[in-house]
């Protein structure tokens, strides 16, 4: 009999091939395994017994990487008889649906020959297996061949060719191949631009060498560029932080290994377990106090983000100095990754040395952050290792959908079938490089996958850039639908799809702003939802962004807004940190936009009530980064403090102005910061138990640690984005259930 098996999903750039060849030698069956558009497809000459064998195995014994999400096997009419088993060139398929490997971190296998002075590899920067090294970085088009990718100019040497031809080799088509003979190649650039002659086998001595020096250095990875220099050398961190204008943001940290991450932060095994997998993403842990990394690395917070290396390069460097070091994205602030040697050029000013190479970096991916809570992980940001992220929809669609997410924190997403198709992390879509890299990823996305939009879905929010592209589409196209779908309903949409829940919820969303169904701006809402539809059963009451988004920057304006709301003119005559942070002539200004409403939209901002807190107690006055506020507050808080402040629920409206009279009362930080905690965790507490609802959390302010942990604690069944994200980079996915 003939049969014919089509498996679908991770199952391609993982070695999925030549383990299914080797299976099917071991079982003694004949006929030939190759890609195409939507995953693997075998053709057997077998019985029935035998086959399902051959299937119980491969469920079994899959490549570690991979991930089967469902095969369909046909009987085939077809009288064909095979004399053995190959595995045959990639088909060609209109429908292209197959997954997109992540890039992956440097397998021990390739790490041991990468230290092993006997093998041909020994400290080649760019070694690499089907187990591990790019993916969707180097990715042109689908199929997943080298073909295919930016290793196509590379052609590979008669040893390479070998091992990438035999199907009983680890690199049996792994297309990121090479070598010193025939592979990608490094080089070393000064600030002037100029390419430093230096012996091959020496760019990582001189690297480590100017690392050492006191030196930034630019160094492309996988995905993009990093900014590097000694975590322990105060001087260049602060050089580092005045040449990039960041003066306050944490930076993250590589570290050699788990070992040597222990020297700086607290680690569980849950964090370790993180750290080490073949994702690799920046961890958030508590710092230890005897660490001895530069204050200026996460100046004022107890936290620290610190990844393992995850490349060769990194590997090698790391290996001889010896020393932990400051891995940052380089970029602008607010902009994309640099991934071009052009960009990382127009960066000269920050750097004093480039270690490049000439591997094209075709899609851009940034570090992934996450962080551990309750034994759960929780994702600050979906990058490498973890995109493009595949998620599946509660039904089947036949309709192209093309959802283009929120403004902050943009991600896109395409729907195929029963799927989403998540983007990487683009940026915040505040300038025209970012708006450029947004667009360039939707056109990535459509071109591999043979994908053009019938519907498209956008936020409400009439400033997006997301909302006028998609404006823009459908001026272009009048045949394509343009469905907007409410900003916070979606936060709670994508924390349900996550786990599987379509029934009706409470859903809580609180982030920093988003446009609501009022034309105010939500962001401390209460919404009973499920698939089909939403109804806003409270929030905090509205409050005045004074100067409009520059308050959202400034703290202090928000708190000044609560001032004037509770004291009238008579505000300006108190003292406080708040008040006195502003110069007479300021105070003057502000009370006339906030009495006659000018430029002062009205809000329900969770995110902003943590702006308040901090600027009343002086904890930060002006932002220098967004979520400063959570963020610095999280290191004030005491566990030993159970109780929190009166609130009033009345008319669906929850008051927070009498949260700040008694904040203002309270003379100790760790009190009054704490009483705040707990305070909007017992507000969650007491809705839940008035809805007698399953409650779910969505928004970036469930990206504060101190919060998460907290409603853990008090309501243990609360449904919680898990492996997921909270913030913006939701949306797109949260559009996406509204919309099938």
């Amino acid at each position: 009999m003939l049969f014919g098996i089509n498996i679908y999903g991770l199952v391609q750039g993982l070695g999925f091939r030549p383990f299914i060849y080797n299976l099917a030698l071991k079982h003694f069956l004949k006929g030939y395994v190759s890609n195409n558009g939507e995953g693997v497809y075998i053709e057997l000459n077998t019985t029935y017994k035998k086959l399902y064998k051959f299937m119980e195995q491969i469920q079994l014994k899959k490549p570690p990487l991979s991930k089967i999400e469902y095969f369909s096997i046909t009987l085939k009419n077809d009288i064909k008889k095979f004399e053995n088993f190959t595995i045959k060139e990639s088909q060609e398929s209109f429908s292209i649906s197959t997954m997109i490997p992540s890039d992956i971190a440097m397998c021990k296998k390739c790490e041991i020959e990468l230290n092993d002075k006997n093998n041909r590899r020994y400290q080649y920067p760019f070694i690499t297996c089907t187990n591990c090294g790019p993916r969707y970085s180097i990715i042109k088009n689908l199929p997943y061949d080298r073909c295919n990718t930016s290793m196509d100019k590379f052609k590979m040497c008669d040893k390479c060719k070998k091992e990438y031809t035999n199907p009983k080799d680890r690199r049996y088509h792994a297309q990121p191949i090479g070598c010193f003979d025939c592979g990608v190649e490094l080089s070393i650039y000064d600030k002037g631009k100029n390419k430093l002659e230096i012996n091959s086998k020496n760019y990582i001595d001189d690297i480590v060498t100017h690392i050492e020096s006191g030196k930034i250095v630019a160094i492309k990875g996988i995905g993009g560029y990093h900014l590097v220099c000694d975590a322990t050398n105060t001087k260049t961190v602060d050089l580092l932080r005045e040449r990039k204008y960041r003066p306050y943001k944490p930076f993250a940290v590589m570290v050699k290994n788990i070992v040597m991450a222990k020297t700086i932060v607290t680690l569980n095994d849950k964090e370790k377990e993180l750290l080490s997998s073949h994702k690799r993403p920046i961890v958030l842990c508590q710092q230890t106090t005897k660490s001895n990394i530069s204050d200026l690395i996460a100046p004022n917070i107890n936290q620290l983000g610190v990844l393992l290396p995850y490349t060769p390069i990194h590997t090698l460097i790391l290996n001889k100095l010896n020393n932990p070091i400051v891995a940052t994205s380089a970029n602008i602030s607010g902009e994309p990754l640099c991934k071009t040697f052009d960009e990382i050029m127009n960066l000269s000013h920050i750097w004093d040395y480039c270690l490049d190479n000439n591997r094209d970096i075709i899609n851009s991916c940034d570090d992934s952050i996450a962080f551990v809570e309750n034994d759960k992980t929780f994702m600050l940001r979906i990058a490498r290792g973890y995109s493009p992220n595949y998620l599946k929809l509660p039904k089947n669609t036949n309709k192209k959908i093309l959802c283009l997410g929120a403004n902050q924190k943009s991600t896109i997403g395409i729907v195929i079938k029963d799927k989403m198709i998540l983007s990487p992390y683009i940026a915040d879509l505040n300038s025209l490089e970012t708006i450029n890299r947004f667009k360039s990823q939707i056109d990535t996305f459509k071109k591999t996958y043979n994908f053009e939009p019938e519907i498209v879905v956008c936020d409400k929010h009439p400033s997006y850039e997301s909302t006028k592209y998609a404006i823009e589409l459908k001026k272009q196209n009048p045949n394509l639908e343009l469905i907007q779908v409410q900003h916070h309903y979606a936060h709670i949409l994508a924390t349900m799809a996550i786990n599987n829940i379509s029934s009706k919820v409470l859903g809580v969303s609180f982030d920093g702003t988003g446009y609501g169904d009022d034309n105010n701006l939500w962001g401390g809402e209460f919404l009973i939802c499920n698939n089909n539809s939403y109804k806003r059963v409270a929030h905090f009451n509205y409050f005045k962004l004074l100067g409009g988004t520059l308050a959202i920057k400034e703290p202090r304006r928000v708190a000044l807004s609560f001032l004037f709301d509770i004291y009238g003119k008579d505000a300006l005559n108190i003292s406080n940190k708040t008040i006195n942070s502003f110069s007479k002539e300021e105070l003057k200004i502000l009370y006339t936009l906030w009495e006659k409403n000018i430029n002062s939209p009205l809000t329900s901002s969770c995110g902003r009530l943590f702006d308040v807190v901090a600027s009343l107690l002086n904890i930060v006055q002006v932002s220098s980064y967004e979520g400063e506020s959570g963020l610095l507050l999280e290191s004030y808080y005491d566990s030993s403090i159970t109780d929190y402040f009166q609130f009033d629920i009345n008319n669906k409206i929850i008051d927070f102005k009498c949260i700040v009279i008694q904040i203002l009362k309270e003379k100790n930080h760790f009190i009054a910061i704490s009483k705040f905690f707990n305070t909007l965790v017992q507000i969650i507490y007491e809705m839940g138990e008035k809805y007698k609802l399953p409650i779910v959390l969505g928004g970036g302010v469930f990206q504060n640690r101190v919060l998460i942990r907290l409603l853990i604690e008090k309501i243990p069944n609360i449904i919680l984005p898990k492996e997921f994200i909270s913030n913006d980079s939701a949306i797109a996915y949260g559009q996406a259930i509204a919309v099938v």
